[in-house]
């Protein structure tokens, strides 16, 4: 007796649903995953950082760099040193020399 020719070998019933299953979870999958990826894009597109509206600087003093904290902001200048301002009030709190002595 010969052996079946492998492209007409009847599948097994529910084969076919199976494989629709798994071809639409797939779909369901990547769709999923490009929709929470447009989500965070749109939500981290028009974000715009809490910066305070005026930074008023001493006179001659050029800013750097920027970072903040909680109730602080702090501005690192051309000279070497850090400027720590209070955010509720604007009015600086400290300045630390970055100078090597």
């Amino acid at each position: 007796m010969a052996s079946p020719d492998p492209d007409h070998v009847p599948q097994p019933p529910g084969l076919r649903l199976l494989q629709v299953l798994v071809t639409v979870l797939t779909a369901v999958m990547i769709a999923g995953i490009l929709g929470i990826l447009g989500l965070i894009w749109h939500r981290y597109s028009n974000a715009q950082a809490p910066l305070p509206e005026v930074i008023a600087l001493p006179d001659g003093t050029r800013a750097m760099a920027y970072t903040q904290g909680t109730d602080w902001y702090a501005v690192v200048t051309a000279a070497d040193e850090i400027l720590i301002f209070d955010r509720a009030t604007g009015k600086l709190r400290r300045t630390i020399d970055l100078k090597a002595e």
